[in-house]
């Protein structure tokens, strides 16, 4: 009998789900729930053995989108009663200085994922929901909080730690989360044997780059830096947000430009970034945009590309060396004048890139750096559903590091 894991990501409006085989690691179904709670009709896509199933219809919460998405299983498979569900894994972006692993959905931590909102107000919210109308609708199982944010839990003191009034900092956990951690770590944890280098005392820096973006620099499988912060919005300059910018611009747009926090927060998570340079998120519109001689377009990617250098070389510094930079996620898997760009701008270090190699898609793991390179250049497709699962799977069978298993 199969083996499966129910993987959720709930959003302020949105659902991404996958049925996770834990015995293949495949995808066996998955979907997409959008214009929750919004007043114009919402969308379902339910996708199973090569076919795509839609509807549309008004979705007013959470709960009314969970309750047709069982029924899609129900209509048109797999059927989650023969489906083998060891657990329902939730992903969580903020876990805050409470949450170092995994844990399974009580009174307790349901009430702790609420209350990190204040860290993470677009995203704990919908995520603890989602997982609260789960755990009705499948009281018989273990529900499950995996934390983006419990990868970069023990980072460095002197990387996590803002100078910031060390009181003001203790009061409101102000600190430097980092988010993206499923990803990481599941990127940085196969790269030893992708380059065949032992997984102690590697140097290596994972570039997920997809319209949220992050980098990490992973010594022995631990990370030791990481560009997020309190929140995903510092860092890389991704789809819609700012990335690293002068927090006194806030200051700046208040007293000028008379803006509210919330115009504020919108502007700088949703309204900026390649959206803000160019009027479009996606790195496929922006090299079209290139391509017809348009000169906003060029600069967006020149800062792009420039702000991920500048990371590169500072994580190399921090770490004393280098030797893997590994590209994952959305554009750093698919977009190779980004990966181009990057490696070109680090030739003066003995880093080369097999041009051949570079320009090949695949969805397989591989090394695109030159025989003789300084410093391995890989791609690792991410898989943060299958990290979830995994993660969700040893909670449903041993309980949590916090001392509590599952009673039905």
């Amino acid at each position: 009998m199969a083996k499966t894991v129910l993987v959720i990501n709930s959003g302020s409006s949105s659902i991404k789900y996958q049925l996770v085989d834990l015995e293949t690691s495949q995808a066996l179904a998955s979907g997409l729930v959008e214009k929750i709670g919004e007043p114009v009709d919402g969308h379902y896509k339910h996708e199973y053995q090569g076919q795509k199933h839609e509807l549309e219809e008004p979705i007013h919460n959470h709960e009314t989108g969970l309750k047709r998405v069982l029924d899609f299983f129900k209509e048109y498979g797999p059927n989650l009663d023969e489906a083998g569900i060891i657990a329902v894994g939730h992903r969580v972006v903020q876990g805050g200085s409470l949450f170092p692993k995994p844990a399974l959905l009580t009174e307790k931590t349901l009430s702790q994922v609420k209350d990190l909102a204040v860290l993470a107000p677009l995203h704990n919210g919908p995520e603890a929901e989602g997982a609260e109308v789960m755990s009705k609708l499948m009281p018989d199982t273990p529900q499950v909080f995996v934390f983006d944010s419990s990868f970069f839990f023990d980072l460095p003191k002197q990387a996590s730690t803002y100078a910031l009034n060390k009181e003001i900092a203790e009061r409101y956990q102000i600190r430097r989360y980092g988010a993206h951690g499923t990803s990481h770590q599941y990127v940085g944890q196969l790269v030893p044997d992708l380059i065949g280098k032992p997984a102690e005392g590697l140097r290596q820096i994972v570039l997920h780059i997809g319209n949220g973006a992050s980098a990490s620099a992973q010594v022995s499988g631990k990370p030791i830096e990481t560009s997020m912060g309190l929140t995903p919005l510092e860092g890389l300059v991704m789809g819609g947000r700012t990335g690293d910018i002068d927090p006194a611009v806030v200051f700046h747009l208040i007293r000028n430009a008379h803006m509210s926090v919330d115009e504020l927060d919108t502007l700088f998570n949703k309204r900026s970034g390649m959206t803000g340079m160019t009027g479009f998120g996606d790195m496929r519109e922006i090299h079209r945009l290139i391509a017809e001689g348009d000169k906003d377009a060029k600069l967006a990617l020149d800062i792009y590309v420039h702000r991920i250098v500048g990371y590169i070389g500072n994580y190399t510094a921090q770490m004393g060396g280098l030797d893997a930079i590994t590209f994952t996620a959305g554009v750093g898997e698919n977009d190779e004048i980004v990966r181009r760009r990057v490696i070109q701008q680090l030739a003066p270090f003995g880093i080369k890139l097999d041009e051949a190699k570079n320009d090949v898609r695949s969805k397989e793991r591989r090394i695109i750096s030159t025989p003789d390179s300084s410093v391995k250049v890989c791609i690792v497709p991410t898989n943060e559903e299958l990290s979830i699962a995994r993660q969700a799977e040893v909670v449903a069978n041993e309980g949590d590091s916090y001392g509590n298993k599952f009673q039905a």
